[in-house]
């Protein structure tokens, strides 16, 4: 794969490869500290991204979950450049964009997408959804004339769902679900290959939230779309997602296809994330075990000692705060880094999982 001049589009791998459309290698996104008004000097590094590798294939959902301060939205943010990388790589069809700038960081966004948790925040209050969609078409110079433009904004609402009609309206117009709406036909708007979903319908309520879903799905189905699903909501993870990476203060604990990490999971912080999730069964219910983490998510700006989960660990030993725990293949692609978690998934099969089901 090779790039030409600045202002060339990114050159696609060959389809007969076997190489990820989107690539994370030993991300890190630190901010710095500082004290003084005048000085500034600097006390401290807040790790919000610490040592991250990831991969996402085209048409592939790769789910992002954890709590709240875990790193997921900055990651989000460092692919779009919305936040600079500290170290590491993220390679978009082979080309390293953490240094990309001007003109050329504007085409390398043409192929990435974002939407956004908030769908009132997003959107210009003083934009109609018109202006709001089809601002990236005029960015990145996508169409040549008013008749092409208005012809192109009025698809992109047809596509989410909204009338044509609705163009010349205002965010405040509209219901939460359609603003979300716009905003997914605005991160849609340049034809990318990679879109970021950060927490998209955390604030809708739930009779919204399947049908955003279920947009979603089919807007992949039909345009090949990859995506990195960022949520907090386990049950929405497992519907929409290919393959989960689960985070905990800067660091991926455990990674894997969807069965692997909903039926057999192995770190205990993936464990105690899904035992708070609830079930349909009643009688399974009232049997499962719940593991309730002590406490806070420490401050990655003075993270634990060794294991960083290992302060809110049920399992953890002396040694948990000397050694830190590396990723270690479980079987196939599903990986953790750390297996004492075995013991519960025997006495409490997890929702949804093979044991559940008989």
């Amino acid at each position: 794969m090779t790039t030409t001049t600045a202002d060339s589009t990114i050159s696609q791998t060959d389809s007969n490869t076997q190489s990820p459309l989107l690539e994370i290698r030993d991300l890190k996104v630190h901010f710095p500290v500082t004290e003084g008004f005048i000085l500034q000097r600097q006390v401290g590094v807040i790790k919000a991204v610490d040592g991250v590798n990831l991969t996402v294939n085209s048409g592939e959902t790769l789910g992002l979950v954890g709590e709240s301060g875990s790193g997921k939205t900055t990651i989000g943010r460092a692919i779009l450049k919305l936040e600079n990388a500290t170290e590491g790589q993220i390679l978009l069809n082979g080309e390293d964009i953490t240094q990309s700038t001007g003109n050329r960081l504007r085409d390398v966004r043409r192929h990435l997408g974002m939407v956004f948790q908030d769908p009132f925040g997003s959107l210009n209050p003083r934009m109609s959804a018109g202006n709001l969609v089809g601002e990236p078409l005029k960015i990145h110079r996508l169409t040549t004339t008013k008749s092409d433009y208005k012809r192109r904004v009025a698809e992109l609402l047809k596509i989410v769902g909204l009338n044509s009609m609705m163009a010349g309206r205002y965010p405040h117009e509209f219901s939460g679900g359609q603003r979300q709406r716009i905003g997914v036909a605005r991160a849609l708007a340049a034809k990318p290959e990679v879109m970021v979903l950060d927490e998209p319908v955390s604030a809708l309520d739930v009779s919204i939230q399947a049908q955003v879903i279920n947009l979603i799905k089919d807007l992949q189905t039909e345009f090949g779309l990859a995506y990195i699903f960022i949520a907090h909501d386990l049950s929405v993870v497992r519907n929409i997602s290919d393959r989960v990476a689960v985070m905990y203060l800067g660091k991926i604990v455990e990674i894997g296809s969807r069965d692997d990490i909903y039926n057999h999971p192995k770190h205990p912080y993936t464990q105690a994330l899904l035992s708070a999730v609830p079930t349909a069964n009643p009688e399974l219910e009232r049997s499962r075990e719940r593991i309730v983490l002590e406490g806070d998510i420490p401050s990655p700006l003075n993270p634990p000692s060794g294991c960083v989960f290992r302060t809110r660990c049920p399992l953890a030993t002396k040694e948990c705060s000397t050694q830190l725990p590396e990723l270690q293949s479980v079987s196939g692609n599903h990986r953790a880094a750390c297996i004492k978690g075995d013991w519960y998934e025997s006495k409490n099969p997890v929702p949804g999982s093979v044991s559940e089901e008989t």
